[in-house]
């Protein structure tokens, strides 16, 4: 059959065009999975008062308080009406109560199964807990706790000055144990500000980036020995916890971990970050990937970025409340544990337990261990 002349030219352009379709969506196809392979940003996340975590991590909160001056009691010297005391977390005039009914915080209150490692970056920390152990640490001071078999503690943000305001900054992180670890004896460590390794490093133009490195270490430098039964405490699982200011304009390579870690840059302070060529605006997560090196740069004023990364533990997490198992029934012995032996009992005179205003930074251990540190 003879075919019109417009139909043929038709089907010829038909033809034409889809023999170089293919070979253009395979090209198309390999660059993009190139550039997915040199994008280091797997996702990035807004963040609220409680910040999501991946494996071994539980997760972290970020409390930042303004709280005002003190007064006799160690408590806010100003009216606390119109707030619901004992569980206050709605910020008013700069700042919330929490648990706390006259000294802002968290009463005593159980944990099993985890970890918390709270860093403080200004203001005061008070603990106590069943064990008998006791402490007072802030201004970059670090309480690691491992909670495994239970404990109860309290966490208390005494207000100490009467002259100035008591400004409170801190993150709470969780982190997991795994199952082997998780009915192992309460045990916590200090990691004082004065020994925690501070690196400062210069870009080519003079820029500078500090580098806290609160757990992990930091191309030659290393961190602090974390608690005995630790996941962190196994070099091979790469847990890391630093954190990270750059002054306006400064550039910093983040050096690539092993593959399969999870790692995650919380930027918390700061107007812009770039990772690599991609623009992140201001209190987000962005999960990256490990095992590349990633440049960031600070480009609107300075930039702080916490980052959390570790291998994975894998296992199920059932956590109900200040309880973290791997099954129900674990969760359930849980409480039942806590309601017939109280994780030890509250040898102290209150559940929000402060020190003496006077008394310094000082750690004492349910051994009786002491350790005292300049204020």
């Amino acid at each position: 059959m003879t075919l019109p002349r417009r139909s043929f030219l038709s089907r010829l352009s038909l033809g034409i065009s889809a023999a170089f379709a293919a070979p253009l969506e395979n090209v198309a196809s390999s660059i993009k999975k190139t550039m997915d392979k040199m994008n280091p940003i797997i996702q990035i996340k807004p963040m609220g008062f409680q910040w999501e975590t991946a494996d071994p991590f539980l997760f972290c909160v970020h409390h930042e308080d303004q709280f005002p001056k003190g007064n006799a009691a160690m408590g806010p010297a100003t009216s606390l009406n119109g707030r619901s005391l004992g569980d206050d977390f709605i910020i008013k005039d700069g700042f919330r109560m929490y648990h706390g009914r006259q000294v802002p915080g968290f009463p005593g209150h159980p944990h099993r199964g985890f970890e918390t490692v709270t860093v403080v970056r200004n203001g005061m920390v008070d603990h106590a807990d069943s064990l008998g152990a006791a402490g007072r640490y802030g201004n970059g001071d670090v309480q690691w706790m491992t909670a495994g078999k239970g404990v109860q503690h309290s966490e208390m943000f005494p207000l100490l000055s009467q002259e100035k305001e008591n400004p409170l900054e801190l993150f709470q992180i969780w982190l997991n144990l795994p199952a082997k670890n998780k009915m192992v004896e309460p045990h916590f460590t200090m990691f004082w500000s004065e020994k925690i390794p501070n690196v400062l490093l210069k870009d080519k133009t003079g820029k500078q980036t500090k580098v806290e490195v609160i757990a992990g270490d930091f191309r030659q430098h290393k961190g602090l020995k974390p608690p005995p039964n630790s996941w962190a405490a196994d070099p091979s699982h790469e847990v890391a916890i630093w954190n990270f200011k750059l002054e306006e304009g400064a550039s910093f390579q983040l050096p690539a971990a092993g593959k399969g870690i999870n790692r995650t840059l919380y930027f918390y302070e700061g107007s812009e970050l770039f990772v690599e060529d991609k623009a992140v605006g201001s209190y987000r997560a962005i999960e990256v990937k490990s095992e590349m090196e990633i440049t960031l740069t600070a480009s609107k004023g300075a930039a702080s970025i916490l980052l959390l990364q570790g291998k994975p533990i894998g296992e199920t997490v059932i956590q109900y409340g200040p309880f973290v198992m791997n099954t129900k029934e674990e969760i359930q012995q849980a409480f039942n544990d806590y309601h017939q032996t109280q994780f030890g009992g509250w040898p102290w005179a209150r559940l929000d337990m402060v020190h003496p205003k006077s008394k310094g930074r000082f750690a004492k251990h349910a051994d009786g261990t002491l350790e005292e540190r300049k204020s």
